[in-house]
């Protein structure tokens, strides 16, 4: 049911790459007006996190899931009114932003930490693929309903694929394998009952003050916001409307994007099963190293419009695309012992 609720929360992230084409044909707003509501909505999706996970130690993963989806469901549904910038800022960017923060990649190392003591990168691998599968299923449909029968519909189409997965998240997440009778996945006892007092907001601060005392906390945000600023904040919000700008179809840029989503899955898969394996601090190397590299490619394929060759960029930034989340949580366990998944957040 995690990885359901971590693919629906990929694809309702991914929808603004479609949108920003047709709002700038209807409304007639610039790519940099549009651009700041999913500045807005990048920006909530991240200092969400921390928060997000100190929410759910107080008051379970299901109820905050739940709100989430609402609040993307909300979001989403309500665009469809707007007639003014400062309304998609408000849906798009305040509304869904705060949503997916809640469910994201925050939810994936909390469900790994507490129903599993061994294989814990694999685990937050497959969680993680679970956004590139949201990615696969979602951007080429939202593509093809833009086109054919508007932005509209594809907002709805959103909005009421969230809701439907609340229900779901009700009835079968469950908080703790204790709750079921199991221990965690590989462990002989049953770890310490987790007692959590004070509120939500607190608990955060309080794991960023400790942390950012920390050398290890400073270079890995700042790995990790190279990371967001790349894949989120560049190559999938922008690499859709960039392709429409050098000639190539919405929805063949969308099938692209989306095949970056299926060598994802291989690729961070592979990245949970080398962070049970290899030091991670090896891992993030290579992987940045790679990801810089498929960067510095990108600008000349599109130049060239030799446009299967783009096909080489998908390949090797799409095996990259989010492998750099299993070693950095593996990393924050690693040096801050159970406030690991706070500080990751």
């Amino acid at each position: 049911m995690a990885f359901v609720a971590i693919v629906g929360a990929a694809g309702f992230r991914a929808t603004p790459g479609v949108l920003i084409v047709p709002l700038q044909d209807e409304f007639g707003w610039s790519r940099g007006t549009i651009s700041l509501a999913v500045s807005v909505n990048l920006l909530l999706y991240g200092l969400t996190a921390p928060f997000a996970a100190a929410l759910m130690e107080r008051f379970g993963i299901r109820r905050v899931v739940a709100i989430a989806l609402t609040l993307v469901a909300a979001g989403s549904a309500l665009t469809t009114r707007m007639t003014e910038p400062w309304q998609l800022v408000l849906c798009w960017g305040v509304l869904v932003g705060l949503g997916t923060g809640s469910m994201a990649l925050v939810f994936a190392a909390t469900i790994a930490n507490r129903w599993f003591h061994t294989q814990r990168g694999l685990v937050i691998g497959i969680l993680t693929a679970a956004g590139a599968t949201g990615q696969l299923v979602f951007l080429p449909l939202l593509a093809s309903l833009v086109q054919d029968h508007g932005w509209r519909t594809a907002s709805w189409t959103v909005s009421l694929a969230a809701l439907s997965v609340v229900p779901l998240v009700l009835l079968a997440i469950r908080e703790r394998p204790s709750d079921v009778g199991l221990l965690p996945y590989g462990a002989v006892v049953a770890p310490a009952p987790v007692t959590t007092t004070g509120s939500p907001a607190r608990q955060a601060i309080g794991a960023l003050r400790m942390a950012s005392r920390t050398q290890a906390f400073w270079m890995l945000a700042g790995g990790f916001f190279i990371c967001g600023a790349s894949t989120n904040g560049l190559v999938g919000t922008h690499f859709i409307p960039a392709a429409h700008d050098h000639g190539l179809p919405s929805t063949t840029a969308a099938s692209l994007l989306a095949l970056v989503g299926v060598f994802d899955i291989v690729g961070t898969i592979a990245s949970g099963v080398l962070t049970d394996r290899v030091d991670s601090r090896k891992l993030l190397w290579w992987y940045y190293s790679l990801r810089g590299l498929s960067l510095f490619v990108l600008p000349s394929l599109f130049a060239s419009s030799l446009h299967p060759h783009m096909l080489v960029f998908v390949l090797f930034y799409g095996l990259d695309w989010v492998a750099t989340v299993p070693p950095t949580v593996a990393l924050c366990r690693q040096v801050y012992g159970d406030q690991g998944t706070l500080v990751f957040g």
